[in-house]
């Protein structure tokens, strides 16, 4: 069986790297054909335009960075291609754009279903991400050993849409823990505390997340350079997420306050830096 992959960037090359690594056949698109240098010299070869990726792969591995762009990459020219393919989307959208998706690659007699990941560069790098499923049972039977090159244990977590709100619900997470922590460490820095005495507590106490110690030396030495996530892409997200939440009539002021200061570091220049760069965002040199 040959592979697409469309969308080789910060977690889309090491993914594609994997599968390689597991003697697939694989065929890969990006955008910025620089990103492709290491795949083709491992072996891949490399589609000059994503219909032909279509066109020569069974099954096509989606890592694009967000609905539109898929949209543009499905649905432009080559939707008369989808009959007979499977398309797997494992970028992080909303769910009813993971639904419309299905909607639209089943009426062009294709199959689809979303596989979004949790997890960065290292463990996909490992092949330890945990992979979230949105499928009939019958696709994640059938997909399950492919999916397994990205996580040893992929989780079926319903029909499509359902695991597209669960990787939502992971990075709003993600965007609120970082937020607050930087807002807790700030605080600390400014009354002239101990750093690692504070952090010697909140490492004993329930209030402890492992994210925090893995931001800390980003966020003290405010260093956002080779980014595991950008900044720009938690911002989409946690847009995607407000949107959903206030489709389903939820208090998303929270969430709201959240993107203030998402947006405050997009606007200093942090977009394409590590999204721990909220730190500068809530402390201004």
């Amino acid at each position: 069986m040959k592979v697409g992959f469309l969308g080789t960037g910060l977690m889309g090359l090491p993914m594609a790297q994997r599968l390689l690594n597991a003697n697939l056949e694989l065929i890969a698109y990006n955008r910025t054909t620089e990103k492709l240098i290491p795949l083709k010299e491992a072996g891949a070869e490399i589609a000059t335009h994503p219909q032909v990726v279509i066109q020569a792969a069974e099954c096509i591995i989606l890592m694009l960075t967000d609905a539109a762009a898929i949209h543009s990459v499905l649905f432009s020219d080559s939707s008369q291609e989808l009959a007979g393919k499977t398309i797997i989307q494992m970028g992080t959208i909303s769910p009813t754009d993971s639904k419309e998706l299905r909607d639209n690659v089943v009426a062009a007699k294709g199959e689809y279903l979303e596989a979004p990941v949790l997890g960065s560069i290292p463990e996909a790098t490992a092949g330890k991400l945990i992979v979230m499923v949105g499928a009939t049972k019958e696709q994640f039977q059938q997909w399950l050993p492919l999916l397994q090159n990205f996580g040893s244990e992929p989780l079926h977590i319903g029909e499509v849409g359902t695991a597209a709100a669960v990787k939502l619900a992971l990075n709003q997470l993600i965007a609120s823990l970082t937020t607050a922590f930087a807002q807790s460490l700030a605080l600390i820095q400014h009354q002239g505390i101990d750093v690692e005495l504070f952090m010697q507590i909140l490492r004993n106490s329930a209030l402890y997340a492992p994210t925090f110690d893995k931001k800390l030396s980003r966020m003290v030495e405010r260093n956002y350079d080779r980014p595991n996530f950008p900044t720009k892409h938690l911002l989409k997200d946690i847009n995607l997420f407000i949107a959903e939440a206030q489709a389903a009539g939820l208090n998303v002021s929270g969430a709201e306050g959240v993107r203030q200061i998402i947006e405050a570091a997009t606007s200093q220049g942090f977009a394409d830096a590590d999204y721990s760069a909220l730190f500068s965002a809530v402390n201004p040199k």
